[in-house]
C-alpha cells in the first residue's frame, strides 16, 4: 500500500467516525452537521491525490487492510 493509499483511507476511517458520531443523536445531528466539513475536505482531497477517487472498491479493500473486520458498503 503506497503512502498516499494509506492516509486516503486512513482520512475516510475518520470521516466515517465522525458521521457516526453526528448521527448518534438524531435529535442534535443539525447542529454537528457542519463539524464534517473539515472531515469530508481531508477525505475529499487524500482521496484525489491517491488516485482513489471514484474507484470505492480499491478504497474500501485499503479501509478494510486498516481495520481488519470492516465490512464494504451494502454488506
Amino acid at each position: 500500500m503506497r503512502h498516499d493509499e494509506v492516509i486516503a483511507a486512513q482520512a475516510h476511517v475518520r470521516l466515517l467516525e465522525a458521521t457516526r458520531a453526528v448521527l448518534a443523536d438524531p435529535a442534535d445531528a443539525p447542529l454537528y452537521m457542519p463539524l464534517l466539513a473539515s472531515p469530508i475536505e481531508e477525505a475529499d482531497e487524500a482521496l484525489g491525490r491517491a488516485g482513489l477517487a471514484g474507484n470505492e472498491d480499491r478504497l474500501f479493500a485499503l479501509v478494510r487492510t486498516l481495520v481488519p473486520g470492516a465490512a464494504a458498503p451494502g454488506r
